[in-house]
């Protein structure tokens, strides 16, 4: 028992005895009040005392109930089916739903939820009466859960679900449900002596106050020969410090951010809310293409439309729609429609943000990127979100080809990691020719992860541009979903603190 006694440290020692004095389970808030000890240090000690086998350590989940702002004004004023009630019976035990109205003083919200209120709780028969609804009084009620529970809440400010009986907590939930609570959940921590904790309090074992820190001040007095100080074991378990960092979404955003800023490209961004034009149309996508569809694109009410950028560009786009105008192609061949293109959309993806930078900037060299949101309506599983990030970007220069594209996304890939790339002819509707790029991963085989090739003229011509344009874009999350080791995309935006705390830094 002395052995052990040495091994133990002041504040574990006071933890002991506040323990054994009390025979019982004690939370840490009564152990700060006991011990006169804070509270990390406590949380501390009693790690190592668990450690030790000398106290075992528990937790509960408390559900507290407080009252919101509506909750306030009702137990000052009354629920709006009480204040109903006492109307009614002001007015003799019946009136019309009509003069109720005028005499009650509630607002047409309060009013609707007091007569749902006061049938569901069977207050008051509801007749007909010469072609008018007529409200009857049954019988006075006394107050019920619900309202003395109000009383509870706003005389004691919260209260412990757990101290409330069976029928106050049935109440609770449908307060919840009314928005007149609030209810929480806080993780009660608690220590109980073992047999050895109790052992070894009960063997006689005394408090001496130790000292951390050895002072200049103890040296020069001489006190720190009287002194205890506190032995250090390196071997103590310690509590976890989680401390903040970046979310890892974020972390590679900025991780692929920083590979194209360094290979030489300029980030661009763009409007989330966007026109069809820049969405659809100015990339020679036709006005009744499946994917404009509701099932595939999400349109706005506010703002319905949007304005189109200079009359030359939107008569090139629509004679290149129409028969292909300068481009050598044949168009679509129908009438392309000013109104179509002005509605506003999510953009569906950032080539809505290439493309109108494009237009403003057709003359060579350009070397832009742009990773951010998009919108499509999917229907949300582990493999589709209807919101996610994309990553997209341009080259714009003479003599450019189809090789430098690879060697531009190979060396990206690189950087992230990702030391076999090929490439695979595919199609794309917004460039000819097209590639499909694609990485190996150890354990999935060959991933596709962006499609790329170089734009038609069906989409540069009728911007002013007249070299070629190098284009790529794929989706974010599959990247992410194979950096971080996930199955499930939802799992990147579940915010699930555990799996951030777990996930180390990326770089």
């Amino acid at each position: 028992m002395e052995n052990e006694q040495r091994k133990l440290r002041e504040i574990e020692l006071r933890i002991l005895k506040a323990l054994n004095k009390s025979k019982a389970e004690m939370t840490i808030s009564d152990l700060e009040k006991e011990t006169g000890l804070d509270h990390v240090a406590i949380i501390r000690a009693s790690a190592w005392l668990s450690e030790k086998g000398l106290v075992e350590q528990k937790e509960t989940q408390e559900v507290y109930a407080e009252l919101l702002r509506e909750g306030y004004e009702y137990v000052e004023q009354g629920l709006p089916e009480r204040r109903l009630l006492n109307t009614l019976v002001k007015l003799g035990g019946s009136a019309t739903l009509s003069h109720l109205s005028k005499e009650t003083g509630l607002s047409d919200k309060d009013l609707n939820i007091a007569l749902g209120w006061i049938r569901k709780k069977g207050w008051a028969n509801f007749r007909k009466r010469d072609g008018e609804n007529l409200l009857q009084v049954k019988e006075s009620p006394t107050l019920g859960y619900d309202e003395e529970l109000l009383k509870v809440l706003k005389d004691k400010g919260e209260v412990e679900a757990s101290r409330l009986s069976n029928e106050m907590r049935k109440t609770l939930d449908s307060l919840q449900k009314r928005e007149l609570i609030n209810m929480r959940q806080e993780t009660i921590r608690s220590l109980i002596l073992t047999e050895a904790g109790t052992k070894l309090i009960q063997s006689g074992v005394s408090v001496t106050e130790e000292v951390s820190n050895l002072t200049s001040e103890l040296i020069k007095s001489g006190k720190w020969r009287d002194t205890v100080l506190r032995k250090y074991d390196v071997e103590a378990p310690v509590i976890t410090i989680y401390p903040g960092k970046i979310h890892p979404v974020i972390e590679l955003i900025n991780e692929i951010r920083e590979i194209f800023l360094d290979l030489g490209f300029t980030e661009i961004r763009g409007p989330f809310v966007e026109s069809a034009f820049w969405n659809f149309d100015a990339l020679f996508q036709p006005q009744d293409h499946p994917a404009r569809e509701m099932h595939d694109t999400f349109y706005l009410k506010f703002p319905k439309t949007a304005k189109l950028p200079n009359k030359q560009i939107v008569q090139n786009v629509s004679k290149t729609h129409e028969n292909g105008w300068e481009t050598g192609s044949t168009g679509w061949g129908y009438k392309w429609s000013t109104k179509v293109a002005r509605q506003t959309i999510l953009r569906t993806h950032t080539t809505a943000t290439t493309i109108r930078y494009l237009a403003e900037h057709p003359d060579p060299p350009v070397k832009v990127f742009s990773v951010d949101r998009v919108y499509r309506n999917e229907k949300l599983d582990y493999k589709h979100l209807a919101e996610f990030f994309q990553i997209e970007g341009i080259v714009v220069d003479e003599n450019v080809t189809l090789r430098d594209l690879m060697g531009t996304l190979t060396a990206f890939y690189k950087n992230l990691g990702f030391e076999k790339v090929e490439f695979w002819p595919s199609y794309f509707p917004y460039t000819e020719p097209s590639l499909q790029s694609t990485v190996y991963v150890e354990g999935f085989g060959w991933i596709e992860l962006c499609g790329m090739g170089i734009f038609r003229p069906e989409v540069t011509v009728p911007l002013g541009v007249k070299v070629p344009v190098l284009a790529w874009g794929g989706g974010f999350e599959r990247l992410a979903m194979l950096r971080l080791g996930l199955e499930d995309v939802r799992d990147l935006y579940r915010n699930d603190l555990g799996w951030i705390r777990r996930t180390p830094t990326l770089f």
